[in-house]
Parts: C-alpha cells; structure tokens; sequence
C-alpha cells in the first residue's frame, strides 16, 4: 500500500494510528527513538491509505404522494418517475400499506371488503406493521444508496385516514411513527386536494374494475371507499391540517384539473424545492 496524504473526503477510509511501537522493515523501534520536540515524542500521524472503499457522498430523497382515494396519486406518481428517470435519477416507486412481501398481505387484510369489524386500534396498529418493515426493506436501504423514493403513501395517510377519519387523533400516530419508524420524514410530501364526491366515486369505480379483471369475488380494495360523506370529510380536513403545521414539507397541489395540468403543477413543485425535475 502506499500513502496518500489528500485522500478524498467522499471515500471511506482506514486510518491507522501507531502506538507505542510500529513496525519498520520487519523490525520494532519505539517511538522514543522518534525526533523529540520540547523533549517530548512527537504525536504519530494518522495514515491514510489507497484501500479505500467509495460510499455515497449524499443520501437520496424520499418523495411521498398523499390525498383521498381516487385523486390521481398513483397516475401523478408514475408521471413524475418517468420525468426523473428520464433527467437520469434512479427512482424507487412503492407504495403504503404495502412495498413489501409482508407489507402486501397486510395490505389485503386492511383493504378487503371481507374484513369485517376490525377494530380503530388494531388498523392502526396493521398500517404500523406494514410501514415498519417497508422502512427496514425498501424505503431506508434505497435512501441510502442515493435514490429517489416516491412512495404513494406514508404516515401522513395513517393520521388523516386513522386519526381523523376513525377518531382516534394524531398523538398517537405521531407517537407511533416516533417508536417505530424512528420519526422518518419525507423530504417533500405531494398532498392533491380534490372534491370529496368525486374522489370516492372514481375510486369505487376503478376497485370494481379491477376486482372483475381479477375474475375473483375475494379480491376487491373497497373497504375504505364504503365509508359515509362524514368520514372523508374528516380525513380531509385532517390533511388540511397537516398541510398548515407543516407547510415546508407537505405542498398542497389542485388535483381539480386534467391529469397533465397537475402533472405540470407537481413537477414545478418538485423543481423548485428539490431541484430534481427541470421539465413536465
């Protein structure tokens, strides 16, 4: 190995410190034997050597999408993907409840119309699990290597949809996602504000759809969308106050529109505080 005395600050590096004595040649001299300034040994230098292991300089970013069922997140979601992979930015695109193997049974337990009386507590307790193992597995490792998550859902769902919509208020949530989540933030949450009517009919519309494509009476995501008027109007104003306590973070985008005039809106939001879009 050889010296290096600039080794890049960007690489991981192994750093060794003689002490007491070090070897030279195959043979040990003490360091008293080393020149003496003030009558003291001089302090060994650190060494930096060419076995260097590169890391990531920077962690990635991680993007979540919220709003009601049948907004368009997942439409959005894919539009800016293609977006950023086209400008060359490694995108992970996942998704809540979900992102993984287990993540995905939850899901269906959580969303199947066939779930019948599942407790306030126990739901959330369900999204917790899920979310959990979709940071360990998916969400922290991509972060890491200097991806992009865009995940269509995250926390800010469970306190709108569990906190809001089921009562159960956001202490919890926010406790939770403290405990068990080691308070993740994302740092940019899309949140598309739609009509509430609208939103929940698309939404019935689009599972149905897709339980007769998937021929099979057991596989049909609609439970949420068979709440009343009362609940989703409990969620959304929910998300309204997300949207004001942290307004840094969380950008509320008019979902109102055409799909290409809100893709338009999400990728200048994205340009502008992340600097990751240039272009719709």
């Amino acid at each position: 190995m050889r010296r290096i005395d600039n080794c890049p600050e960007e690489l991981k590096t192994i750093s060794v410190r003689a002490e007491g004595r070090h070897a030279s040649h195959g043979q040990h001299r003490s360091l008293a034997s080393e020149p003496r300034s003030g009558g003291l040994p001089l302090r060994p230098r650190p060494l930096c050597y060419d076995l260097c292991v590169p890391s990531h300089s920077q962690r990635g970013k991680f993007i979540t999408f919220e709003g009601l069922d049948g907004c368009g997140k997942s439409t959005q979601l894919k539009k800016l993907a293609a977006v950023l992979s086209a400008e060359g930015v490694s995108v992970v695109v996942t998704r809540e409840p979900g992102g993984t193997p287990t993540g995905e049974k939850i899901r269906q337990l959580l969303l199947d119309t066939n779930t019948s009386s599942l407790a306030p507590m126990a739901e959330l307790a369900l999204m917790f699990a899920a979310r959990t193992q979709h940071i360990a597995e998916v969400i922290e490792p991509a972060i890491g290597q200097g991806q992009v998550v865009l995940c269509d859902r995250f926390t800010d769902s469970t306190e709108a949809y569990q906190g809001g919509g089921r009562k159960l208020g956001s202490e919890i949530v926010l406790a939770l996602h403290r405990i068990l989540c080691g308070n993740l933030q994302p740092d940019l949450t899309i949140l598309m504000e739609s009509d509430v009517a609208a939103s929940v009919d698309r939404a019935r519309r689009r599972n149905n759809a897709q339980a007769g494509k998937d021929n099979s009476a057991t596989v049909n995501e609609n439970r949420f969308e068979q709440e009343s008027r009362a609940f989703f109007g409990r969620v959304r104003n929910a998300y309204l106050a997300l949207a004001a306590r942290e307004p840094q973070r969380v950008i509320v985008v008019d979902a109102r529109g055409t799909p290409e005039e809100t893709h338009k809106r999400i990728v200048d939001v994205v340009g502008r505080k992340l600097k990751l879009a240039k272009s719709a």
